[in-house]
């Protein structure tokens, strides 16, 4: 059997040659531009529709010797290719031959038949031919005559052409020098005998050279008298801002100019030398710059430009709006370096400095370099001493913290207090923590605004906010009550548009978002307290008495925005302050160091007591927290209280602020106004814990009467006015007016500090009867017989 071949079968022979003719058959067609010939169409015999009308044949037919010569075209030639007739013209073209000749020409005596034609013939003998190139050598070395205008003095002058008169003469015009151009080789032969080349004549800028026909700066400094050098600085000043402020965008090269004369040395291209610029001068330059900055300084911050947005390719518009804020920014900036330079080197300007830097952290807070404004500022309050420009700084922060309402300036200038504070060691003027006070914290973070109610305005009354109706809410798919509304794609689609909507015209509005205004305010919040609180644990006794009223009053005002869970920390802390200031008072072995003034001690006390019944009047009172050591406390300060001199008078340090206009709420108030304040929290305040038991109030009454005896004409008066508002609350109090003998427990113990163990009960009010009769003032008696009449 044959054996079985493995694979694919091939194929039979006469498929394949029918693949091979079909193969052949295929021929690839040729470019016309490849052939050698391209034929040219003939019109058929028989096509009747040729485009030549009776009128043309018959002018063939007139005309047939005019056209013989087509007759006799070459029509082989026509029908030749582009690429034929290039390789024919290769073929012919004639070969030119090399010669080493340095010109072109054949040789003279050249027999070649075929250059013959290309051969010199002369009729001339060989000595004339001799004869004329010798006098042709001759002409060739003779040198050419020089004329007058290649002379080096005369070599850029040239003569105008001439100008003919109607009477045909010709007139000369003139000359007309030009600039003279050296080969190089001359140039560098000159270059080389001359040395180096020199730089080009220095030239005056606008900020200090004679422009817009004013003099210079140099010139107007260097005069000799100094009240024509100071009258012509006016002058020039007062011009340049005219100037600027009627067109600021085209001004920056004035405002330079101005800033120029604030430098203490001035210095310009042609007078290199330093010149020593006048102190008048510079002050008025200084409060020019001021006066023009707060003008035309605009009302949005000014960005530097990204590397895109620098690439990019803006309008005409844009670019200059551009560069006019980059270039103001530059003049701004370099103006308040001069001024912090001023005002560290402590000079003569250093007033002046100091005042326009307040001045423009006022009136250009939104504006670039706040920061570095805000750090000049604090750090002239870090002095220890207090003066005027102290007051100024002080005044120009309470006025920012006033105006500010997005919370950022307010922000960054409690981050550098609380770091100056801390980086001095608390060692600061008390009057640095009263700007604090006037914070925007209570009545932007929506808590209550008043001392005596707690709750929030609006609360629990079912009040909504303006333009947030349930109606709305419903209609926008956000009902509060009921459930979601089902909204389509094209309600979410119109909802989306309006709201982004809304947003640009807030944004057009400049309109502050709330809830960055509110994290601004709570991150504040938080150094504030922080700063509080450190000064609170801080047991110096210097720090103690002077930066602890004003943190104790800071404390008392925020007390509402104090965390719960801060309380109970915060009361121990007081108390472990009092009882501090207790053991100071009663050590006899003090030194002269720690001596604590009676009055500044009791001072600090009452600002515990107040600061603790400020906590709990407010958000406090849900918890269960017991104030009887303060309450305990304040019945003990009121003896030492009556006896102590100068009650009623205000702080040394709050004259001073009285004078200046200052406003310190814990600085402006007397021992006698913090007493009774403290009282009004404890007893009469509405918001205060009013379920005190009757025997706590008689005991502070029958004390109050005693104290009354003792204290100063006022403040006897509203002692008996405390009184009255007690037992108007307590008529259990009315047994301590009667004059008739009941039986009674005990006896009174006034010497006792418990106000539970005083047994106020066992006595009666004899001192209004010494104040009705006895008293010198008219004002205690009226009060004193209008309360024992009450009964």
């Amino acid at each position: 059997m044959p054996s079985k071949v493995l694979g694919k079968r091939p194929a039979s022979f006469q498929k394949r040659s029918e693949r091979e003719n079909k193969k052949a058959k295929v021929v690839k067609p040729v470019k016309a531009s490849e052939r050698k010939t391209i034929p040219i169409p003939e019109a058929p015999e028989d096509d009747d529709e040729s485009g030549l009308s009776e009128q043309d044949l018959e002018f063939f037919a007139e005309g047939t010797s005019a056209t013989k010569f087509l007759q006799n075209l070459d029509k082989t030639a026509i029908a030749r290719s582009k690429n034929e007739q290039a390789r024919l013209h290769a073929l012919h073209k004639p070969i030119r031959q090399s010669n080493d000749r340095e010109d072109s020409l054949p040789s003279i005596d050249s027999d070649d038949d075929e250059k013959s034609q290309y051969s010199w013939s002369s009729a001339v003998s060989s000595d004339e031919s001799n004869h004329d190139s010798d006098v042709e050598q001759d002409y060739e070395t003779k040198a050419r005559p020089r004329r007058d205008s290649w002379d080096s003095d005369k070599s850029d002058i040239v003569e105008r052409l001439p100008i003919k008169l109607a009477d045909g003469s010709l007139q000369k015009v003139g000359e007309i020098r030009l600039a003279r151009e050296n080969s190089p080789s001359e140039s560098e032969e000159e270059s080389d005998e001359a040395g180096p080349s020199t730089p080009p004549p220095p030239v005056e800028d606008v900020s200090t050279g004679a422009r817009f026909g004013r003099p210079s700066v140099i010139s107007v400094i260097s005069l000799t008298s100094r009240k024509a050098r100071v009258q012509a600085a006016k002058d020039q000043l007062g011009s340049i801002c005219q100037d600027i402020i009627s067109d600021p965008e085209n001004s920056l090269g004035l405002l330079r100019r101005l800033h120029t004369f604030s430098l203490p040395k001035i210095s310009t291209p042609t007078q290199p030398d330093p010149v020593t610029n006048d102190i008048i001068i510079r002050k008025l330059a200084f409060l020019s710059q001021m006066a023009v900055f707060k003008d035309i300084i605009p009302g949005y911050r000014v960005r530097s430009l990204t590397d895109a947005e620098k690439a990019e390719k803006v309008s005409q518009l844009v670019s200059r709006t551009r560069e006019w804020e980059q270039g103001l920014v530059s003049v701004y900036q370099s103006y308040l370096r001069s001024l912090e330079a001023e005002i560290k080197a402590k000079g003569e300007l250093a007033e002046v400095a100091l005042q326009c830097m307040c001045t423009l952290l006022v009136e250009a807070t939104h504006f670039n370099f706040r920061i570095n404004i805000m750090s000049c500022v604090v750090s002239r309050l870090s002095k220890k001493s207090w003066d005027e420009s102290s007051e100024l700084c002080l005044q120009s922060l309470i006025t920012v913290f006033k105006n500010d309402l997005t919370g950022l300036p307010s922000l960054e200038a409690v981050r550098l207090l609380n770091r100056m504070i801390k980086e001095r060691h608390f060692n600061v003027h008390p009057n640095v923590l009263s700007c604090l006070l006037h914070l925007r914290l209570k009545s932007e973070l929506s808590v209550r605004a008043s001392r005596s109610h707690a709750d929030k305005p609006g609360a629990g009354t079912g009040s909504e906010k303006p333009g947030h109706s349930n109606v709305n809410d419903r209609r926008h798919g956000r009902g509060k009550n009921g459930p979601k509304t089902h909204l389509s794609k094209k309600a979410k689609k119109a909802l989306k548009e309006n709201k982004e909507i809304e947003k640009e015209m807030r944004e057009a509005a400049a309109e502050v978002d709330k809830e960055e205004r509110a994290a601004t305010q709570t991150e504040t919040l938080k150094l504030l307290f922080v700063l509080y609180f450190s000064i609170l644990k801080n047991h110096s006794p210097k720090s103690t008495l002077t930066l602890l009223p004003p943190a104790l009053e800071g404390i008392s005002k925020f007390a509402h925005l104090v965390n719960v869970d801060f309380f109970k920390d915060l009361l121990a802390t007081l108390r472990e302050i009092i009882t501090r200031l207790r053991e100071r008072e009663n050590d006899a072995d003090r030194s002269e160091s720690e001596n604590v003034d009676n009055t500044a001690a009791l001072r600090l006390q009452l600002l515990c007591v107040a600061t603790a019944s400020e906590l709990l009047s407010g958000q406090g009172e849900a918890l269960n927290i017991d104030l009887d050591d303060f309450v305990n406390h304040l019945y003990t300060l009121i003896i030492p209280f009556s006896i102590t001199i100068g009650i009623e008078d205000r702080p040394l340090q709050s004259q001073s602020q009285s004078r200046t206009k200052t406003s310190g709420a814990s600085q402006s108030q007397s021992c006698a106004d913090l007493f009774f304040r403290c009282l009004t929290l404890m007893f009469h305040s509405r918001s205060s814990n009013s379920n005190h038991p009757s025997w706590r109030c008689a005991a502070f009454a029958k004390r109050l009467a005693i104290a009354s005896l003792s204290l100063p004409p006022a403040s006897a008066a509203r002692a008996i006015d405390s009184i009255r508002v007690l037992l108007a609350k307590h008529t259990t109090l009315d047994a301590l007016l009667s004059t008739v003998d009941r039986a009674s427990n005990g006896v009174y113990r006034p010497f006792v500090d418990d106000p539970q163990l005083s047994n106020a009960f066992a006595s009666s009010f004899y001192e209004l009867h010494m104040l009705c009769t006895t008293h010198c003032d008219p004002r205690v008696r009226k009060e004193a017989l209008r309360l024992a009449s009450s009964s």
